[in-house]
C-alpha cells in the first residue's frame, strides 16, 4: 500500500503550520461549514469565476470547486521553494536566449539538437532576436509536488501563458471575507501585490523605441477562451486595456490600439494567445485572433510581447528532463529543486522499459496540458492501456513517462467532514528587470478520493495557499 505524506499530521501529531487550524476545524459545526461553503460558491458565481470546458455537452462555463481549508507552508519551507523557483526561471530564460542565438548548450552536447531545433514550439521567426532585457519568458509557472517533509519536485514548467493566478488572488479574497478572524489571529503573507508586480514587470521590458511611460495591454482570444475570466480580471486589477486582435493594428513600424479618442500606441503586449495565432502574416494564415504585421514590429523593436514567441520550446516535456543540466551549464549551480524521474521515449532503452511497464507509469504527450493526452497506468483499464500503447508506437518521440508519484495530501473539507486529498502547487515567477514572486501560489486539489489528477477540467478544485510570516 502506497504511503502518502500528510501535510497536516506527521507521526500522529499535528504539524506546526496547521496547529492554529486544528482548533478552527474542531470548533466549526457541520451546518456552519455547509453554510460557508454555499456562501463561497455564491461569491464565485456572482464574481464570475468560471472556467470553460467545450465538447462535453451542457453549459461549458463551470464553477471551479473551492475548498475552504487552506494549505499552509512555513516561512522556511517557502524560502527554499522561492530560491529554487527563481533559479529555474533564470536558467530557462538563459536557455531561450542561447537556443535562439549561438546554441552553446547544443554545441556542448548537453542537449540533443533535434529536441530543440525540430521542436514544434521552436519559432524560427525569432532566431537571432534578443528581446528587451534578454527575457523570453516573463511569467513562469512552475508546477511543484511534495512527497515528504523536505521532498519537493518540479513536475513541469510553464513558460508561455500559465493560467490560474486569478484563482490564487480570488481564493485569498474570499477567505478573508468569510473568515476575517483567521487572518487577524495569524501572520499570513499577502498576495494582493501580484497585479502591481505584474504591471511593473511588463513595463520594465518596454522596447527600446518606447519614448515615455509604456502602454501595456492584455491580448485575449475573446470570451470563448477557457481563461477569459482571468484575462479580464488581471486587466481590471492592473488598470490596463483588455484587447482582441481586431482592436490592434500596425502602422509605420508600431502597434496601435483603436480607442474612442483615436489610435493609441501600444508598447507591451501581454499575450494570452498561442504563437500560431499571433500574426497571420508570419504564422497561421487563417488566424483571426492576431494582428497582421505584429512580428515585423516586434523584431524591429517597436513593441514587446510577453511571453516572447518561441518561449514554449523551454517547457516541452522532453526538454524538461534537461533543465537541471541547464542550471549547471548557465548558472554553474546545482539544482535546488529536483526533477521527477522521466523516461523519454525517443530513446530505445526508455521506450522498451515504458512499453513493458505501462500499467505502473504515467505517460504524457510532450505538448499535452490540462490533464488531457495522458495515461495514468494504475487507474487505467487494460483496454485503455492497449489503445494508448498503439498511440505511443505510432510516434514514440511525442511521449514521456514518469513514475506515479506519492503526492502529499492536504486536509480538505468533504461531505463527511475533513479528509486528506492530493495537492500540487503552481507559484508564478515574474521576470523583467528583476525576478520576483509573491509568497504563495495556486494550490490545486484532487477532490475525488484516491485521485491524483488535480486539473480543474478533470474534476479538481482549488485552495488558498498560506505562507506563514516569521
Amino acid at each position: 500500500m502506497t504511503m502518502y505524506y500528510n501535510e497536516m499530521v506527521d507521526g500522529g501529531r499535528v504539524r506546526e503550520p496547521y496547529a492554529m487550524l486544528s482548533d478552527w476545524i474542531e470548533a466549526m459545526p457541520a451546518e456552519i461549514r455547509q453554510m460557508k461553503q454555499a456562501e463561497a460558491e455564491a461569491l464565485f458565481r456572482r464574481i464570475g469565476i468560471t472556467f470553460a470546458v467545450y465538447g462535453e455537452g451542457g453549459d461549458p462555463d463551470r464553477l471551479i470547486p473551492f475548498d475552504m481549508m487552506p494549505r499552509v507552508f512555513l516561512q522556511s519551507e517557502w524560502r527554499r521553494l522561492e530560491r529554487g523557483i527563481k533559479q529555474r526561471a533564470r536558467a530557462l530564460n538563459a536557455f531561450l536566449r542561447d537556443v535562439y542565438g549561438r546554441g552553446e548548450i547544443v554545441r556542448a552536447g548537453r542537449i540533443p539538437a533535434r529536441l530543440v531545433y525540430q521542436n514544434a514550439a521552436y519559432e524560427k521567426a525569432v532566431v537571432g532576436f534578443v528581446p528587451p532585457r534578454g527575457v523570453f519568458s516573463h511569467i513562469v509557472g512552475i508546477d511543484i509536488v511534495r512527497t515528504g517533509r523536505d521532498e519537493f519536485y518540479v513536475l513541469e514548467d510553464n513558460c508561455r501563458t500559465p493560467s490560474g493566478v486569478s484563482y490564487m488572488l480570488e481564493n485569498r479574497e474570499i477567505m478573508m471575507r468569510m473568515f476575517p478572524a483567521l487572518f487577524r489571529n495569524n501572520c499570513i503573507e499577502p498576495v494582493d501585490q501580484y497585479p502591481e508586480l505584474l504591471r511593473r514587470t511588463l513595463a520594465s521590458v518596454a522596447p527600446a523605441k518606447c519614448d515615455g511611460p509604456p502602454t501595456v495591454v492584455i491580448l485575449t482570444p475573446g470570451h470563448y477562451n477557457s481563461a477569459y475570466y482571468e484575462h479580464s480580471f488581471l486587466a481590471n486589477l492592473m488598470g490596463i486595456e483588455l484587447v482582441e486582435g481586431s482592436d490592434l493594428f500596425v502602422d509605420g513600424g508600431f502597434v496601435y490600439m483603436r480607442t474612442t479618442q483615436g489610435p493609441k500606441r501600444v508598447d507591451v503586449i501581454y499575450r494570452r494567445i498561442d504563437d500560431q495565432f499571433l500574426d497571420p502574416l508570419c504564422f497561421r494564415r487563417d488566424s483571426m485572433l492576431g494582428v497582421p504585421g505584429l512580428m515585423d514590429v516586434y523584431r524591429s523593436g517597436g513593441v514587446s510581447i510577453a511571453s516572447a514567441p518561441g518561449a514554449g520550446v523551454a517547457d516541452d516535456k522532453a526538454v524538461y528532463t534537461f533543465v537541471p543540466e541547464m542550471i549547471r551549464f548557465y548558472l554553474g549551480e546545482e539544482p535546488i529543486l529536483r526533477n521527477v524521474q522521466t523516461w523519454t521515449l525517443w530513446k530505445d532503452e526508455d521506450y522498451r522499459y515504458v512499453m513493458a511497464n505501462l500499467k505502473d507509469l504515467v505517460v504524457k504527450e510532450v505538448h499535452g496540458s490540462g490533464g488531457y493526452g495522458m495515461l495514468i497506468g494504475p487507474c487505467a483499464t487494460q483496454a485503455e492501456i492497449e489503445a494508448f500503447a498503439l498511440r505511443i508506437q505510432a510516434d514514440p518521440g511525442n511521449y514521456i513517462a514518469q513514475p506515479v508519484l506519492a503526492l502529499s495530501t492536504s486536509p480538505t473539507f468533504v461531505d463527511e467532514g475533513v479528509a486528506p486529498r492530493h495537492v500540487d502547487l503552481r507559484p508564478f515567477c515574474l521576470c523583467g528587470d528583476r525576478i520576483e514572486l509573491v509568497p504563495g501560489g495556486l494550490t490545486r486539489v484532487a477532490l475525488r478520493e484516491g485521485s491524483l489528477v488535480v486539473n480543474s477540467s478533470q474534476g479538481g478544485g482549488v485552495k488558498d495557499t498560506w505562507i506563514l510570516s516569521e
